[in-house]
């Protein structure tokens, strides 16, 4: 079939009625370019132009854009309706241009307010839109010529956008109906006739247009199907530059158009001739120039900018005069009419006129580091300004990438080998026409809901997944995908966290890329937490196949609450990290385990020494008290002198020193007096109260 699309044919009605007399209530200052103003003279009123204004103004916009971008194949029809339809052109080529349009519409003269709005109705307008619609352009019947043997397989689709103001969801309603009504006669009509063709496809965008400070009576409403043959799309607009900007955005959804905004384009001022001011241009164009974005992956380069909320993206490209040859030849991958959105600004004249004299102008994409990257060129050709697409990425005609070069050479780290084993374990093979008679379940569903389960959870790049990268996670990774498990399966799994447990007891490293990050990526423990969140993150995507895959998550759950004595292990091993780190930061060559065991050591014995000595003092106060004895053997000098004298924290050569007295201590047997010294005070001639080797003070105590 020919198929020609909907946008071959477009059809404008615009309503010509009274009511499209009121004002925009949209104010422009008429009086503002007259500066040289003399005294008493008072300045002009500002205007304010009619709905019928805003809609010709927008609708031979919506044209001239048309016609810039697609001079031949894309066709426009005019209609105007008021009491009847005024048709102001036809399908051929000659009358397809802006000049044609506003003579026709000149002609027309604006609505006459005093007329009988009763006998004026956009009914008129509608029904000749359809009956225009099933006329033959000069392109279908090529078309027809070229397929004599069937002239069925030409295509006859096409668009009406209506604009007229509406008085409510009802009214809508109704002008969609009488448009199906006359699709459905004018096919029949069409059926019995050689000049015309059935409609196959239409689209109907009806645009309701108030003026400023009314409420709006019609609701917005997407693109529905009223019938096989049509669609209809209702947009509630107020009119002025709200109408114009809404046109701009359907002439770029009718006809797939793309906008380029040129920024740092230097102008010589016309006050100030030695100084110039970078301006910026916006041009509309084929979406297609924009292709290289797409194939990049960077659809919204570093440039790009969305103006208004849902409606208009424009990317933003950088003036380029780069020091080459005029007469140099580029290698192009396109080229692509353009069309200055703001024909009649200053900076659009001049881009326009300074293209038009021969100049080419070459564009670069804004980047904030890096080599620039020039993309695109304006250039004119034949009196028609072009924008062509620079080949900036790897050319077709080179051998292509490998896979570990990434995208754009951005990613390189992606999982190759294990992809690898996913395609052997995913291999198609025939199955047997009588097995598949005999089975229930159709092969190919059976391939496709264990591809499904295999890639439910597949991180493609080994920086962004832990437990694919740990052998330990191996057994539980194969069985979970499964469709159903067994006990034995399960048992494995099981046996599987609990292993990680253990290695998350043992503060085992776990292979965490550290790529992109500073430092020595995160600690030991969120590492931990990471590969967990991730393991959990893979059981939940199987756990609803089966109850035993509940089971598992429900263990992986179990063994993640830490119980109150495995956390304050976590603490004393992080306290650890951070000495070993204050250790390596100090290029001491010290044991650091060794020491802070000998620290608290130290700190416990030194305690316990204060409580024995504040007892003795307590004892000795009592007159009727013995001398307390020795209960427990004392450390020697060497341990307690250097820690006696420390008031604050215990330095690391007080430690070291402590060591190594203690470490010559053990060589020879220790003094014994000193082993049984107080306060390193050690009593000369014990045995002097004594008589007969008992205490006098016993003695006296049992004589009485």
């Amino acid at each position: 079939m020919k198929n020609l699309s909907v946008s071959h044919k477009t059809v404008f009605v615009v309503d010509h009625c009274p009511y499209m007399s009121e004002s925009c209530r949209q104010q422009v200052e008429f009086d503002m370019l007259n500066k040289n103003r003399a005294q008493g003279i008072i300045p002009l009123a500002p205007i304010s132009k009619s709905l019928w204004t805003c809609a010709v103004e927008c609708s031979m916009e919506y044209c001239r854009i048309l016609y810039d971008i697609y001079p031949s194949k894309k066709l426009v029809c005019y209609i105007v309706s008021d009491s009847e339809f005024h048709i102001l052109n036809s399908w051929n080529q000659e009358d397809q241009n802006v000049q044609e349009l506003m003579s026709a519409l000149a002609a027309v003269g604006p609505p006459n307010p005093r007329e009988d709005p009763e006998c004026c109705s956009i009914l008129h307008g509608l029904v000749a839109a359809v009956e225009t619609l099933c006329k033959v352009t000069e392109y279908q019947q090529e078309a027809r010529i070229s397929m004599m043997d069937n002239v069925e397989r030409v295509s006859n689709r096409g668009r009406i956008i209506c604009i007229t103001n509406a008085k409510s969801d009802t009214h809508v309603r109704m002008l969609e109906d009488c448009v199906q009504e006359a699709i459905q006669d004018h096919n029949k009509l069409a059926a019995g006739s050689d000049r015309l063709m059935q409609i196959q496809q239409c689209e109907l965008v009806l645009i309701h247009t108030y003026p400023f400070g009314d409420d709006t009576l019609v609701s917005d409403r997407p693109r529905r199907e009223i019938s096989p043959v049509l669609t209809s799309e209702v947009h509630s607009v107020r009119a002025g530059r709200h109408l114009a900007a809404k046109l701009n955005i359907l002439v770029q959804q009718h006809f797939d158009l793309a906008s380029t905004t040129i920024t740092n384009i230097p102008m010589k001022e016309e006050q100030h001739a030695n100084t110039s001011a970078n301006y910026d241009v916006e041009l509309f164009h084929h979406k297609d120039a924009h292709l290289e974005f797409i194939k990049s992956g960077d659809l919204h380069p570093p440039g790009s900018n969305s103006r208004d909320s849902n409606l208009k993206e424009t990317v933003t490209l950088k003036w380029c005069t780069p020091r080459t040859n005029s007469v140099e030849l580029h290698f192009c991958t396109g080229a692509f009419r353009i069309s200055p959105v703001d024909v009649n600004s200053r900076p659009s004249s001049c881009l326009t006129n300074f293209l038009l004299n021969g100049r080419s102008v070459l564009l670069e994409q804004p980047r904030k580091s890096g080599s620039k990257v020039i993309s695109h060129m304006l250039s004119s050709h034949g009196g028609e300004i072009f924008l062509h697409v620079l080949s900036s990425t790897r050319s077709i005609l080179e051998d292509p990438p490998s896979i570990s070069e990434g995208c754009g050479g951005r990613v390189t780290d992606y999982r190759i080998t294990d992809f690898g084993e996913f395609m052997r374990e995913n291999r198609l093979t025939p199955f047997p026409e009588f097995n598949m008679m005999e089975s229930n379940e159709v092969p190919l569903e059976r391939a496709k809901a264990q591809l499904e389960r295999h890639t439910r959870y597949w991180p493609m790049i080994i920086s962004q997944t832990t437990i694919f990268n740990m052998q330990a996670v191996v057994p539980l990774a194969s069985l979970i995908v499964k469709e159903s498990l067994t006990e034995d399966d399960v048992l494995t799994c099981q046996k599987t966290v609990y292993n990680l447990v253990d290695m998350e007891r043992k503060n085992d490293p776990l292979p965490i890329s550290t790529v992109g990050t500073r430092g020595k990526g995160p600690k030991r423990d969120e590492q931990y937490r990471i590969m967990w969140n991730e393991l959990e993150t893979l059981v939940k995507a199987h756990n609803k196949t089966s109850e035993r895959h509940q089971h598992v998550l429900e263990c992986i759950q179990a063994c993640r609450s830490k119980p109150p004595e495995e956390e304050e292990r976590k603490k004393r091993g992080r306290k650890r990290e951070e000495k070993e780190d204050k250790s390596e930061k100090n290029g001491k060559d010290v044991e650091p385990e060794k020491t802070w065991q000998e620290s608290e050591r130290l700190k416990g014995i030194l305690d316990r020494e204060k409580e024995e000595l504040a007892e003795a003092e307590i004892i000795k106060d009592s007159p009727d008290s013995p001398e307390p004895l020795n209960k427990k053997p004392r450390l020697a000098m060497e341990e307690i002198h250097p820690v006696d004298k420390a008031k604050g924290p215990v330095s690391l050569l007080t430690l070291w020193t402590n060591r190594i007295n203690v470490a010559n201590s053990k060589k020879h047997q220790e003094f014994v007096g000193r082993m049984n010294s107080v306060n390193n005070k050690a009593e000369l001639y014990q045995h002097l109260k004594e008589e007969n080797g008992v205490d006098a003070v016993e003695n006296g105590k049992s004589s009485r």
